[in-house]
């Protein structure tokens, strides 16, 4: 066995299950290309000189997950943690060995010569601000999504990055998925025709899903330090809803839209290589969780994408759904002239449906209104045009493609983040992508609450007053 093969095998053991990968079928391509990138990857050693050295901001959820992950990329090692509740520092110390260093003031963390890299898991809010600061002190910055709170963040975060050059990834995981890169791959194949519509939905249905997170015991001015989490907004009193379910909180987070809407916009800009839409409308409610919160729990969005070079024009809508009947789930579905690709966790299908050369006649019976002799004039017409054949219509075998069992996108991810550091190669999702993918959906919230059409510019990444008339 030759030692890319043997390195190979290594890598895909990595991902939990080998078998389907190694079998002559599934990967092709793209998909393909990304598997034999990350067995090179897991097949160099690595030495003290090219380990990288994180710091974590922010331990919530996605903090401990990402923490996790980025772990497991060999040569990277945890060097400090950041968060403002006690709590979480003394769970990161459990974890990860009492000499870790703790603070609740990230500046700390961004001080320190010995860190390479942070991976900012915070609220919102904060995105910006630390990952801006972050720039400044030379690190690069893995920032979660949706890149920024605001709109007005976007740019000037941009420009820091493209300032400062060092390696910015957004956390929109599924961007680095190998079942992302296989729908790119169909998609860029013509495997459904002419694109015309995108429908996208993220559903859940449990008490979790829609963010009502188990509250600590000792939640507290004492050991949650409220004045620098609201720094630099007005006084408000300390209210754990407020620091524990910030998603629910336009104040701290961005609703279903920057969370969730983000995910499913991002997975479309991959596919298609859209730069984003030009115009937005957003719809929904609060339905069943009434718990002060004061962002939707249902919401509908349509975007309009423009012709590119890239794609067709098209239209995309997206949903979620917080008490959702179906039970819960995603899926991203592109619509063309001749099929779909639905995209569903870890795995694709394609089905046609293609429509054959003649158009039929009659038009629902439409024929036998006509005067008997005007009907036999038609259809004799009909079919000196069209044979037999041109009235089938044509078939096409559907294609299923499945990640082997234990992948993870959020891994590739992470190991793209850092090979990027190591080597400057490119990320998947730069700041200018995650930027595209975050302000249509934070202008979702706009449209939403302002009760109006948004007008966007893709290209120069900015609200326009619309079409000049």
């Amino acid at each position: 066995m030759s030692q890319k093969e043997n390195s190979r095998r290594r890598f895909l053991k990595h991902l939990g299950s080998s078998s389907l990968l190694l079998a002559a079928g599934p990967l092709s391509g793209l998909a393909a290309e990304k598997v034999e990138a990350q067995t090179l990857a897991y097949s160099k050693k690595i030495t003290a000189n090219d380990t990288i050295r994180i710091g974590a901001i922010g331990l919530g959820i996605m903090g401990f997950n990402n923490v996790a992950t980025a772990l497991r990329v060999p040569g990277v090692e945890l060097a400090a943690a950041c968060d403002l509740y006690e709590g979480r520092l003394q769970r990161a110390k459990e974890l990860y060995g009492q000499q870790l260093f703790t603070t609740r003031d990230y500046r700390e963390l961004l001080n320190r010569k010995d860190i390479d890299a942070v991976i900012v898991s915070t609220s919102d809010h904060w995105h910006a601000r630390i990952a801006h600061e972050a720039l400044e002190k030379g690190k690069a910055v893995y920032c979660e999504k949706p890149m920024v709170h605001k709109i007005s963040e976007g740019l000037p975060l941009v420009a820091a990055q493209q300032k400062h050059k060092k390696v910015f990834q957004v956390g929109s995981q599924r961007v680095s998925s190998i079942v992302y890169e296989k729908a790119k791959e169909l998609y860029k194949s013509g495997a459904i025709g002419k694109l015309n519509m995108v429908n996208a939905i993220y559903d859940r249905q449990s008490a979790l899903g829609a963010w009502q997170y188990t509250m600590p015991t000792d939640a507290s001015t004492q050991t949650v330090d409220w004045d620098r989490y609201i720094a630099g907004m007005p006084k408000m009193p300390f209210d754990p809803k407020k620091f524990f379910w910030w998603r629910n909180y336009k104040e701290f987070g961005t609703g279903v839209a920057g969370d969730l809407f983000v995910h499913l916009l991002s997975g479309t800009h991959l596919i298609t290589g859209s730069k984003g839409p030009s115009k937005i409308f957003s719809s929904g409610q609060l339905s069943y969780w009434k718990d002060e919160r004061n962002v939707p729990d249902v919401m509908t969005s349509i975007m309009e994408y423009g012709e590119t070079a890239e794609h067709p024009p098209f239209q995309l809508t997206l949903a979620v759904n917080f008490i959702s009947g179906t039970g819960g789930g995603e899926s991203i579905k592109l619509v063309g002239e001749e099929g779909t690709i639905e995209l569903r966790g870890n795995s694709l299908k394609v089905t046609h449906s293609i429509l054959p050369k003649a158009p039929g006649i009659g038009g629902w019976d439409a024929l036998n209104t006509y005067p008997k002799a005007m009907q036999e004039s038609l259809m004799v017409a009909y079919n000196s045009k069209y044979s037999e054949e041109d009235k089938k219509r044509t078939t096409k075998a559907g294609i299923e493609f499945k990640a082997p069992q234990g992948y993870s996108d959020h891994l590739d991810h992470f190991t793209n983040f850092f090979d990027a550091v190591r080597n400057g190669k490119p990320v998947v999702e730069d700041a200018v992508f995650g930027f595209r993918a975050a302000a249509p959906c934070l202008a979702c919230n706009d449209s939403y609450f302002n009760k109006k059409i948004i007008y966007w510019d893709a290209e120069q990444m900015k609200v326009t007053n619309g079409p000049k008339v």
